[in-house]
């Protein structure tokens, strides 16, 4: 049985805590490893090592650093084809969504092998008589990062890039569920020329994220996972002083109106609801047609599609649509939220609960359902499934749609499908709802933009990388300077004011 350890101090090393979790194939439903659970001394001995790393990293210059960036995109690409066979292996996401998972990681490195610029200060002349003044960006320390099995590639480089551009020190705690990758993407920053001790990858569970969230030496934390977690991570590590930004669980809903093009419309649903068997914080899970022409045209077009999906393991072929769940557990969640679904009376069209696959029967598999007349009141509606599960709420006009997305407590993401700029316009201008996508499905930003959610989908001021990535791992430090020919004789006594 593989043993999966940490990463510390530029390399692999062996769990000592004698702690283990198993580690499955979701395809098969085997073990296939066993990852290291972290003890707090552990952990204490990862925080250290990053602490002693990181002023020499901080003192290097910024161009230096994007250089290491730069060298990670590389190998990053060379690479592809391990890491993504890796994460297919350990999540039960098609290689090429894994790839995919990689690729928008490795963008918010290339954004941030601008890091030279990102991080410039401001400076004004002449501020007073003879006084400068100038501002400059600086690292925060050791910070850390606690990120979710569903993205194990692109979460993890969604914190750490940035914040080692900065000049931080980084101790990243992933899913114990996908644990390889990340200690792979850790071992690729060594490559690249990134001293040792500034990416420290802890596996554990919740006795690590407690002892992140209660070390002093760690100056801020990001999180990404279900929202009362979430908030039990932002609660925690702002009561200590930390920093936080921490992003939890969504219920995206995806409008589409009477004018819109339903087959366009129907495609983008079963992508977007469908894709990585729905365990994506950004998957849509609510379509809301306006119009009864509308939705059954559109149930008309749904249902045959959901019923075409092809599920299977990763190695069947990139023309898979999606695979597994990734433990039994939540395959054992959705299928009760399904079956909820049915007791509360939604009108369940296709129903994948009965799949199984020759060969795979051990597999977490299931096929997808697609659920009609579903309501305000029933918990397959007000629930994040994160699972294959589609939901149409019929809505009578559009103001009845907008109030769907509007009054839910999550704040994702939301798309609209529409030919008319007018209601467009509207929508974008008036739902509380952080990533709006029009006629896009999916509306994640790319890097050079930022990512977030509102309401209870996000915590923090900040939102993950783009330009906020770099103002959440800097702090802002301020300087007046004046030179003695500027100095006056005698003491002043009266605050100073602009002369």
């Amino acid at each position: 049985m593989e043993k999966i350890g940490h990463f510390i101090g530029g390399k692999r090393v062996e769990g000592t805590s004698g702690r283990y979790a198993d580690v499955f194939n979701p395809a098969t439903g085997e073990v296939q490893a066993q990852v290291a659970l972290a003890s707090q001394e552990e952990m204490d001995a990862a925080i250290a090592n990053a602490a002693a790393a990181q002023p020499a990293w901080a003192a290097t210059n910024p161009q230096r650093r994007a250089r290491v960036m730069m060298k990670f995109v590389d190998l990053l690409n060379r690479d592809m084809d391990k890491l993504a066979e890796a994460l297919s292996r350990e999540h039960g996401k098609t290689l090429p969504d894994a790839k995919g998972d990689v690729i928008r990681g490795l963008e918010v490195a290339e954004f941030c092998i601008g890091a030279p610029h990102l991080l410039k200060g401001e400076f004004t002349e002449g501020a007073g008589p003879g006084i400068d003044m100038y501002s400059m960006r600086q690292p925060l320390g050791v910070v850390a990062g606690i990120t979710p099995f569903n993205f194990p590639a692109m979460i993890p480089m969604w914190k750490f890039c940035p914040a080692l551009a900065c000049g931080n020190a980084f101790i990243l705690k992933p899913s114990e569920r996908d644990p390889s990758v990340p200690i792979m993407l850790a071992e690729l920053m060594i490559e690249a020329g990134l001293p040792e001790g500034l990416l420290n990858v802890v596996n554990g569970d919740k006795s690590a994220v407690d002892a992140i969230l209660d070390d002093e030496t760690i100056q801020a934390v990001g999180f990404v996972g279900s929202t009362p977690i979430a908030q039990y991570v932002y609660s925690r590590a702002t009561a200590a002083g930390k920093r936080a930004q921490c992003f939890g669980g969504a219920k995206n809903h995806m409008i589409i109106m009477p004018d819109a093009d339903l087959d366009q419309a129907a495609d983008a649903l079963v992508g977007a609801g469908y894709g990585a068997a729905g365990e994506r914080c950004m998957a849509v899970s609510v379509a809301v047609p306006v119009g009864e022409s509308t939705a059954n045209a559109l149930i008309e077009k749904l249902a045959p599609k959901v019923e075409a999906l092809k599920i299977g393991p990763y190695t069947a072929g990139n023309d898979v649509d999606f695979g597994p769940l990734v433990t039994k557990e939540a395959l054992t969640r959705v299928k009760g939220l399904v079956d909820q679904g049915v007791k509360e009376g939604a009108n369940l069209v296709v129903d994948g609960r009965g799949f199984s696959m020759q060969g795979y029967e051990d597999g977490f598999f299931m096929g997808g359902c697609l659920f009609d007349n579903v309501t305000k009141d029933m918990d397959i509606y007000k629930t994040e499934i994160f699972g294959p599960v589609l939901s149409v709420v019929r809505a009578e006009s559009y103001e009845e749609a907008l109030d769907l997305p509007l009054s839910h407590e999550y704040g994702n993401g939301t798309a609209i499908f529409t030919r008319d700029g007018d209601t467009a316009r509207d929508f974008a201008s008036r739902i509380n709802i952080g990533m709006v996508g029009i006629n896009v499905p999916i509306p994640v930003p790319l890097a050079y933009h930022t990512f977030g959610g509102w309401k209870k989908s996000g915590f923090g001021d900040l939102n993950q990388h783009g330009p906020d990535g770099f103002k959440f791992y800097t702090r802002t430090k301020t300087v007046t300077s004046r030179w003695p020919s500027g100095l006056k004789d005698g003491a002043e006594f009266v605050i100073p004011t602009m002369k």
